[in-house]
């Protein structure tokens, strides 16, 4: 048995998660064990190009560590950066949910939010989330009012160029988590980190969670 059929069979014994979730997320487990079983397959310079299907998820456990850390919070403003197709924001959707809160989740490619729509009305959950299309920096500026936590999770040259956008945005107590920081161990990755640790307020930490976590906390 695969690590993410494992993870879901755990899941069906989690209490907190309705039958609709865990239909939901059952589907995105079984496309993740078929996308990790395939050859990948890049286009130049990293980017889809608006055709790519790989969901590039994070996974049950850094999913399930995700909702664990929003269940902390109370009625939190939730932003996430890089929908693809919604793995992720169905486990954010489900915490904010759970504590009164709301995911805004931003994604640079139409059909890739369209699908997140559908899986999140699947899982009774689309109420909970608002889905923005189009640049992720322009859109964090046009942001109202502040966040209580963000997931970076999108092109790793962005992680830099969002961080400015939305540390003015963050709410004291905020947590933010960056997604892919030991792998793939990339020089944005890497610059991102001495970033954030730099800004003034934070405290941070690397964790060897999925595909390595920072984990960082807003405390002006």
């Amino acid at each position: 048995m695969s690590d993410n059929k494992q993870d879901h069979a755990a899941l069906t014994g989690e209490h907190r998660l309705d039958d609709k979730v865990l239909n939901v997320l059952g589907t995105y487990h079984q496309r993740i064990d078929q996308e990790r079983a395939t050859p990948r397959q890049e286009a130049p310079g990293g980017r889809d190009g608006g055709q790519d299907q790989r969901m590039r998820a994070v996974g049950p456990q850094t999913g399930r560590f995700l909702n664990i850390l929003v269940r902390s919070l109370t009625a939190p403003t939730i932003l996430e950066l890089g929908t693809s197709f919604g793995y992720s924001g169905i486990w954010l959707a489900e915490a904010a949910r759970a504590t009164g809160g709301k995911l805004i989740t931003m994604e640079v490619h139409g059909y890739k939010s369209a699908y997140a729509q559908a899986m999140a009305e699947k899982a009774g959950l689309s109420e909970h989330i608002d889905f923005r299309v189009g640049d992720a920096v322009t859109m964090i500026r046009e942001l109202r009012g502040k966040v209580d936590f963000v997931l970076v999770d999108l092109w790793k040259d962005l992680y830099l160029p969002c961080l400015e956008a939305f540390y003015p945005k963050l709410n004291t107590g905020a947590i933010v988590v960056a997604d892919n920081m030991i792998y793939p161990a990339t020089e944005d990755v890497k610059i991102y980190a001495t970033a954030i640790r730099a800004k003034p307020g934070i405290s941070s930490v690397l964790l060897p969670v999925g595909s390595g976590l920072e984990i960082s906390r807003y405390e002006p």
